[in-house]
């Protein structure tokens, strides 16, 4: 039977230790509820039922259906926007199979798991249709509702989003307010204790949904972030927030792109005022970089399958192409791309629910304010280089199938075609690539990753002796640059460099991840010795860009930008 949950992902997946997070989420397995789970084994064992399950769905109802959803996509006629019916169904059967409110607590009819097992699902969901994924992760926003919502608030909407009653929303962009989210100007105001939303959001990724987190300015007059407040809008209790059209997109065609007029619409905030901006949407754009990040791989997973396909199935000059060196060199860097990106994106995860683990207990009153803020600086340094990376290289796995394809996968016929389009977003939405560098400059700069790298120095390889001191020179080599970046002490410079030194820091941070799985699998030994190979080069041209750019321009980088200015 084909499934989705590969020995490659459950490689990798067991490669990440979740027993403290899971018994954390189990109270310590001491519930005697029905569904509670009372060991990390048995614990273990059910995560693996249902990752194996929903690679079962994904690889056999959601992927066959993947062409005609790109065919028929969602569809807008007076003013209502209906998904492509291979849509519904997909996430009908999705939530038929229990895949609904998948970290939401039990109490609510969530299944409780921990982010990285989700994160996985995610991910297969993503492989079977790009778009799916935008639909299903959505839900995501569930999290934020329980995180800091009331209680009333929690009960009433928390289990739609688990039984598949409701799909989710985050309306943030407004046509004057992209990446520049400070700029919001749809206003929030307040009557007799009632709330009313009124203005327009542009670009809502299903704006269709039920439920919708919408961030809006409560205060008038103000500007920037402070004046930010979070409301939380159901569409079936009020009808004063107009569809006015989807966008006719490029790719992810099954996911319908709303544009939203609201017309004092009634909202509830969520939260406190003034921190929608600064708490709450960084709640939920984390938890929406960290899906990007595993849509991005699932779509490369599927691009690189299809390459490996037809290089075996296509023959010229007598033999299948994936004879010729060319090709294989091709498939071979897809293959060690989206491995160790699969570590990084799994790792980044456990971040975050070692993070969140951190939260809980600092919430039931234990002393740990280091230990929290440590966690909280690791994700927040982790996700958007996993964005990064991670879209980065789907949109370069897609164009390489395509290339494989030949003139083939420049036509319909071939799934590479829609897979090409469909990755070219996730370098995109929730925040485009530069600006996860923007985002993840600074960790890199205070040397998060230094305890990593003390790590990495006292790692204890046995057969892979010679490649681990290879790693620990490029760790040497990317401090000092490190260093040499802080020295020029110029916002523009590091601004300039910054997607360089991210890029580094992405490959180096791989490196680290795959030598311990390489030393003990001797399965991926020699993938490992290829990605070592095709690392030095890169690591040795990325250095070079940042010093040549300190020895030529040094502070003076905006001189670069002097004839682009218009007068």
């Amino acid at each position: 039977m084909n499934t989705y949950y590969s020995a490659n992902r459950e490689l990798y997946l067991n490669q990440i230790d979740l027993e403290e997070i899971v018994a954390d989420l189990e109270n310590n397995f001491k519930d005697q509820e029905p569904t509670a789970l009372h060991s990390y084994t048995q614990a273990t064992r059910w995560y693996s039922l249902i990752l194996h399950n929903a690679g079962d769905i994904s690889a056999n109802f959601i992927a066959p259906r993947a062409a005609a959803v790109d065919e028929h996509g969602a569809s807008f006629a007076n003013g209502a926007v209906r998904w492509a019916p291979e849509s519904q169904e997909n996430m009908d059967v999705l939530a038929q199979a229990g895949f609904m409110g998948g970290t939401l607590p039990r109490q609510y009819g969530g299944l409780n798991l921990p982010v990285t097992v989700n994160t996985v699902i995610i991910e297969m969901v993503s492989q079977a249709d790009a778009s799916m994924m935008n639909l299903f992760g959505l839900q995501d926003i569930g999290v934020t509702i329980y995180k800091f919502g009331t209680r009333e608030q929690k009960d009433r909407v928390l289990p739609k989003f688990c039984n598949g009653a409701v799909s989710g929303s985050m309306a943030l962009t407004e046509p004057d307010a992209g990446s520049d989210l400070q700029a919001v100007s749809l206003k929030a105001i307040e009557k007799e204790d009632v709330w009313y939303l009124d203005g327009v959001k542009r670009f809502i990724t299903n704006g269709c949904g039920e439920i919708s987190l919408v961030l809006a300015r409560s205060e008038e007059k103000s500007k920037g972030a402070k004046g930010l407040s979070m409301y939380l809008y159901e569409r079936d209790c009020d009808d004063n927030a107009v569809i006015r059209r989807i966008e006719d997109k490029h790719g992810i065609h099954g996911s319908p792109t709303c544009e939203i007029q609201f017309n004092q619409a009634k909202a509830e905030l969520v939260g406190k005022r003034r921190f929608g901006l600064i708490r709450y949407v960084r709640s939920l754009m984390d938890g929406a970089r960290l899906a990007i990040a595993a849509q991005a791989l699932g779509i490369a997973q599927a691009a690189y399958d299809e390459a490996v396909k037809y290089a075996n199935e296509r023959e010229q000059f007598d033999q299948a192409i994936v004879h010729f060196p060319a090709v294989y060199q091709m498939l071979k860097q897809m293959q060690v791309e989206i491995e160790t990106h699969r570590l990084l994106l799994y790792n980044t995860a456990w971040h975050v629910d070692q993070m969140e683990m951190l939260e809980r207990r600092a919430a039931r009153g234990e002393k740990i304010r280091p230990q929290v803020k440590k966690a909280t600086a690791m994700s927040g340094l982790l996700t958007p280089l996993v964005k990064f990376s991670t879209a980065e290289m789907a949109n370069k796995a897609t164009y390489d199938a395509v290339q494989i394809h030949g003139g083939c996968g420049f036509m319909k016929d071939f799934p590479v075609e829609r897979l090409a389009r469909d990755a070219r977003i996730t370098n995109i939405y929730e925040g485009t690539s530069q600006l996860q560098v923007v985002a993840a400059i600074g960790g890199i700069l205070t040397q998060l990753l230094a305890n990593d790298w003390e790590k990495l120095r006292n790692m204890k390889i046995v057969s892979l002796t010679e490649a681990k001191a290879s790693v620990v020179t490029y760790v040497d080599r990317y401090e000092r640059i490190v260093e040499l970046v802080k020295k020029m002490g110029s916002k523009p410079f590091t601004d300039y460099v910054g997607n360089y030194l991210v890029e580094l820091t992405s490959i180096i941070y791989r490196l680290y991840l795959f030598l311990p799985v390489a030393d003990v699998h001797e399965s991926k030994r020699d993938l490992f010795t290829f990605f070592l190979s095709e690392s030095d080069s890169r690591i040795d041209y990325l250095i070079r860009k940042i010093e040549n750019a300190a020895d030529v321009y040094g502070d003076r980088i905006d001189v670069l930008k002097t004839d682009l200015v218009k007068a």
